[in-house]
């Protein structure tokens, strides 16, 4: 075991157990973390008034989602599915297809795919030779949970149709790892075959964001609050009540979904609900990884620092592109 990452083989004491016996992060990510306190971010999700603000502006100018910061060496194409655009990338050289990675992009529900996104599937594209398949999901208020998740669904059994002997991993981030989870349990309740993996970074699974501990960490996260994570949640799940599993998929069956890859880190308040996952899944008979990171931010991975690598070598090692 990476004496780094913490692999869901026991039970959630052991787990924080763990924790407590960890090192102290890089400095680097130290840096990043001191950096982002003194930046306005976390005053976005500070109140549901700043959320709707932002919603509200993004109307008027609704940011591009093209692809920006891919880097050489990286194809790409633009096609439609049910209205939405969809771009997959594949590596220049034009190596065959063994491996589709689905990717939902985080933000809350409400903004946008971001350069860093598309830095990670660029690297992805280019260093393992997998080829990115991109569903730019509407944003709420417009796109919600009852019309997001069985869209995705949909494209993810297309896909797994017309892959052949090609793996499938569906991989998220944040609102968007939640997004993989639901979409996996719509693709179960539907009778349709699971992806071949769920990679999921620092993923929102209880849109309530109301657990005692959450309500603590609140007050160290750097980047999020729980006020405006909520009136997020509210938007996208419109008709729906917050709980239901489209919307907190943690509160759903997850008997029969694929094998797991979890990353959080402790900065981040959504992390609870990671080792919620991890347990709940590992009692439902599903396979799980769970590398979870001592004063790690929300999203660490795309960070530039020790801990952030690490991740991704993770993850580039599970998509490498090898029958």
């Amino acid at each position: 075991m990476n004496k780094h990452n913490i692999i869901m083989s026991e039970n959630e004491l052991a787990l924080r157990s763990f924790l407590k016996q960890e090192g102290t992060p890089s400095w680097q990510s130290r840096f990043f973390t001191g950096l982002l306190r003194l930046l306005p971010i976390k005053r976005q999700t500070a109140t549901a008034e700043a959320v709707q603000r932002r919603v509200r502006k993004l109307a008027l100018h609704p940011p591009s989602h093209k692809p920006v910061g891919l880097g050489a060496g990286v194809n790409v194409t633009l096609q439609q599915f049910a209205g939405w655009p969809v771009y997959y990338t594949s590596p220049a050289a034009g190596t065959p297809v063994h491996h589709y990675v689905v990717f939902l992009h985080g933000g809350g529900y409400i903004n946008e795919i971001v350069k860093a996104h598309w830095k990670i599937l660029g690297t992805l594209t280019r260093s393992t030779g997998v080829h990115c398949v991109v569903p730019i999901y509407p944003l709420a208020p417009k796109g919600t949970a009852s019309k997001v998740v069985p869209v995705v669904g949909a494209l993810l059994r297309q896909l797994l149709q017309d892959a052949g002997t090609a793996k499938v991993t569906l991989m998220g981030n944040s609102a968007g790892a939640g997004m993989a989870v639901a979409a996996a349990q719509w693709l179960r309740d539907n009778g349709h075959p699971q992806p071949f993996q769920l990679l999921l970074i620092s993923p929102g699974l209880d849109a309530t964001v109301s657990s005692p501990e959450q309500q603590q960490l609140a007050a160290t996260d750097p980047i999020q609050d729980i006020p405006g994570m909520q009136e997020g949640a509210r938007l996208y799940a419109a008709e729906l009540d917050i709980t239901h599993p489209y919307v907190s998929p943690l509160r759903g069956d997850l008997h029969g979904l694929a094998p797991m890859m979890i990353f959080s880190g402790t900065l981040d308040l959504l992390y609870p609900d990671s080792i919620a996952l991890a347990t709940k899944a590992r009692a439902a008979g599903v396979a799980v990884e769970l590398h979870l990171r001592r004063g790690q931010i929300h999203n660490y991975v795309a960070l530039p620092t020790p801990e952030g690598k690490e991740a991704m070598a993770l993850i580039m090692k599970a998509v490498s592109n090898k029958g």
